[in-house]
């Protein structure tokens, strides 16, 4: 047999293997458990205070935590509150830099935490799977420990109890009413 044709095939076997394990990779499930809800009970001495602010306002805030957070992240990732919630960041796929925005409508559990699920979803002008996009991105992005990226769910809960403010403070989400333009807080300060 000749051997180039040998050589050929070998290098189509192993393009084909790489494109299967890509698709595999990007499709199979990860690990998106959320954690368990920590007990936030409110000791008789701590005071609480009830915010209520918009979408705007939120959004410098949460700005701030999630640069804090992602500062040592090599992709930028870009965050804006409007009547969704929006996450711009970039994947590298095949040695390019491919924009990716995604649309999120929040949605407040019981103990204020906040699920935000996934409406939309645009990679520059490859059409991918969103559960494959929050996968990749997820992989590429060390968000902080109080975002979980689950990509079969199609959302990322943002765990508040997980987040401890610079006093001891803890948020729980009451309310995100983002086409009224209204977003109620609950802070407990612990005062021991």
């Amino acid at each position: 047999m000749n051997v180039w044709k040998v050589a050929f095939f070998t290098l189509l076997g192993s393009i084909v293997l790489l494109v299967a394990f890509v698709i595999y990779w990007a499709t199979s499930p990860g690990d998106t458990a959320i954690p368990a809800p920590q007990a936030s009970e409110v000791e008789p001495e701590d005071s609480v205070l009830y915010v209520e602010t918009t979408a705007k306002d939120f959004e410098k805030l949460a700005i701030r935590y999630i640069k804090k957070e992602l500062k040592n992240s090599s992709l930028p990732v870009e965050f804006e509150v409007d009547d969704t919630v929006q996450l711009s960041s970039e994947i590298v796929a095949f040695g390019y830099n491919v924009p990716v925005t995604m649309k999120f409508n929040p949605v407040v559990n019981n103990q204020g935490n906040i699920h935000l699920v996934q409406s939309e979803v645009n990679v520059g002008s490859l059409n991918l799977p969103p559960s494959a996009v929050l996968k990749l991105l997820s992989q590429a992005v060390k968000f902080p420990d109080w975002m979980i990226v689950r990509p079969d769910a199609k959302e990322i809960f943002v765990d508040l109890s997980n987040l401890t403010l610079a006093s001891g403070a803890k948020v729980k989400a009451k309310e995100i009413d983002l086409e009224n333009d209204r977003i109620q807080l609950e802070i407990v300060i612990p005062n021991k």
